[in-house]
Order: C-alpha cells, then structure tokens, then sequence
C-alpha cells in the first residue's frame, strides 16, 4: 500500500507541475524526456529512415544474438545502393554529455556496421554524418529510453533521495538469533547470616541498590536481637523471596541481586557457519523490540554444543547502562566474518529490475535514467558493482520504484 500511495503521489505532483505525459513520450528506442511526438519511418530492414535531397540512409541497430551495433543501408532516389557508396558515422551524446563514436564499414551482406558496440541503455542524442556518391548529409535527433525528467522538488516531496557511487566493502556476514544473560559472577544470592523472623524490608524487585546498602532486618532466634541484612553488590533486585514475619534461613536466598551494566549475548550457530566464526570478529546486536542496535565484539565460541538446539554458542558482551537491554531477552545479531574491499558498491535499496536487466537510476540535473548493471557479491546493505556505473554517479538510493514508475507509466519500448 506505502508503494502504491507513493507513486501515486509522485504522478499527482507531475501532472500538477506539467512534467512527462504518456502524449509526449514516446521516440524511436524508447520513451522519455524531450521525445518526439510520432514514431520515425522505418525501412525494409526496420531501420529509421533518414532522408535528404534524394538519398536515404537506413539506420538501425543489430541486436540479434550479438552485442548490439549500429547499421545502415544505402538508397538514391529510393534503389538501393552498394556499401561502398558511401560512410556514415553516428555520433552520440549519452546523459552527462557523454560523447561516443560509431564509424560503418561495408560488409558483404550490402549494409555498413560499426566495429564498436553500442551499450545499454541506448538513450542519447543522435548526430549522423554520411557522405553518399559525394554528397555530405547530416542528421540529428533525440532517441530516449529509460529516462524521464522529475523537477528537484517534487523528487523531494516524494522523498526520492540519491548518494555518490564509491568504493566501498562487501561483508561476509552471518545473521543468528541469541539471548541476552547475566554476566557469570555479577549475581548474587542474599540470604540471613542467622535463622529468624524477617522485621522490615526495604526493597522491592526491580530496585536498584548499591553496595553495601541495607535491604532487610532479621531477628536473630539464638541472640534476640535486629541485625541488617545488605547487598554485597550494586545491581538490581531480580527477586525478592521474603514477606515480613515470615522465617528467614540461611539455605534460601532473600534476594537475588545482579549487576547488569553489562550483559552477555549468547548467540546460537548452527551447522557449518560455526566453522566460519572466530573469536574478535565485530557483532551488530539488534532488539527485537524497537530495532535498536549496538556494536561489539565477539568473544569467544564456547566449546561445547548446546543440548537442546544442537548449536554451537559464540558469545560477546554488550553495554547496558541504560537498562533497556533485558536479560532473557531474545534478540538477532550479524556476524562479520571478513570484509573484502570492492571498487564500485551501492546499498540493496538502489537495485530495480528493468526488463530483464539488474538495473539503477542516475541522475543528472533533473533528468533520471536506467543504468543496466553486472553485479558481484553482495551482503545484507550493499552489493559490488562490477560494470555498466562509474565512480562519482549520483544513484538513486531511496524511492528508487517511484523512479522506475514514472519511466514506465508511459509503456517504455526497446525498438530498434
């Protein structure tokens, strides 16, 4: 429903502001910013037909089991004419003002083809140079794909939100479930130096005490006499098992009391993910009851296996000085085993899928368009990119479905 509303809002605010319409938006390979209002002629060979003073080149790109390159045929008053007739080159200007260069050469088959192959998304400016029996001939236009115009305030309201493309690290990580526990040693059990009758106590599970602070009075049986009952430690109360009048021994503790400014994170591994991690690798703790995080390191990997779960247990230690962190509280954790360095990556959120490419945004000025990527490894926040982005592209990294949305409200085509 969030999506839905989103891109809804994102339509509203364009159409209020006069951006893009499905009228305006179609061009020969796609759709988009600046594009024509008619689709271009097309020759026998499916080309677009370029004409001027009685000649014609047919111009399209060969797609067919091969990476895509630009072709052309030759005409003169309409008849075919041999390869050899002519040049053409074909100039284009990608976003970013990206200049790239195609020069055809004549094949056996009686077209001209570049060498060089024209890469995804095909979306430029085109300039197309030809020379035929003598005669220079020129032609320019726009063919778009992929792209779309979004003004910087709307791309704010609708929370679209971009980041520099850098290096960066892809993590070898492992994600487990654990339970917060009381550090061994900083619990301690209270109980009545002499047998008696309980006269006053003082606090209530929960409280927090300090060390040496009273926390109840006995009435010895052998003297008579009141003697003070405190805390050996600071800490909270766990429990408090006594009530007034009744008979204090000292075999049953009258209260537990641990220190919990720190806790241990028992974290459960199982299988052969335990054979992966060691001890001083860096943990992120999450709670499960509002996502808060912490950072710390793990331990030790206890040796034994867990009886019940049949896991084997890595342990770390947690700050808690707030006292949010609960002992017995489940919670989730990621493991880092190792982190490699990588020299493109972006975050997870930037990814869409684009017809049947791995795709991202890029923005330049107002204008978005699909940038088809090869990725590489990948971890629970970002993946490698391996090609089809450059270092210092500025890539859509939030909202990046409103973006694909508004290129695709309009039925992008792919016809060459």
């Amino acid at each position: 429903m969030h999506r839905i509303a989103g891109a809804l809002a994102l339509t509203l605010l364009l159409a209020a502001c006069g951006g893009p319409s499905e009228s305006d938006s179609h061009a020969e390979g796609g759709h988009g910013e600046h594009a024509e209002t008619q689709q271009p002629a097309k020759g026998e060979h499916g080309g677009r037909l370029l004409e001027k003073d009685g000649y014609t080149v047919e111009l399209g790109i060969a797609e067919d089991g091969a990476p895509p390159r630009f072709q052309a045929w030759l005409y003169r008053d309409g008849k075919p004419l041999p390869p050899s007739a002519g040049s053409v080159e074909v100039r284009l200007k990608r976003l970013g003002n990206i200049a790239e260069n195609h020069a055809l050469k004549a094949q056996a088959d009686g077209s001209l083809m570049a060498a060089t192959v024209v890469g995804e998304p095909h979306s430029f400016d085109v300039d197309v140079v030809a020379n035929v029996d003598g005669t220079n001939l020129r032609w320019t236009y726009p063919s778009y794909e992929g792209r779309t115009a979004i003004p910087a305030k709307i791309a704010q309201d609708a929370g679209i939100r971009v980041a520099t493309a850098g290096a960066g690290t892809i993590a070898d990580e492992h994600e487990v479930q654990g339970l917060l526990t009381p550090i061994e040693g900083r619990i301690a059990k209270v109980t009545a130096r002499f047998p008696g009758p309980v006269r006053r106590l003082t606090v209530n599970a929960g409280d927090t005490v300090r060390a040496g602070q009273a926390l109840a009075s006995i009435e010895s049986n052998l003297s008579l006499t009141t003697y003070t009952v405190a805390s050996p430690i600071s800490g909270v109360v766990l429990a408090r098992n006594a009530a007034v009048g009744s008979v204090a021994s000292d075999a049953a503790p009258l209260f537990e009391v641990a220190d919990l400014s720190s806790l241990w994170v028992d974290l459960h591994v199982f299988g052969s993910d335990a054979q992966h991690i060691r001890a001083g690798v860096p943990v992120e703790i999450t709670r499960l009851s509002d996502g808060a995080t912490a950072q710390t390191t793990l331990e030790r990997v206890l040796p034994g296996t867990a009886t019940a779960s049949q896991s084997t247990v890595a342990r770390a230690t947690i700050a808690n000085a707030d006292g949010l962190w609960r002992p017995g509280s489940a919670v989730k954790a990621r493991i880092t085993v190792d982190q490699q360095p990588a020299a493109l990556v972006v975050p997870l959120a930037a990814l869409q899928t684009f017809r049947d490419w791995d795709v991202v945004f890029v923005r330049v000025g107002d204008t978005y368009e699909v940038r088809p990527v090869e990725l590489g490894k990948r971890d629970a926040q970002r993946v490698e990119v391996l090609s089809g982005l450059k270092p210092g592209d500025q890539v859509v990294v939030e909202q990046s479905y409103l973006v694909k949305a508004d290129i695709e409200k309009s039925g992008a085509s792919h016809d060459h």
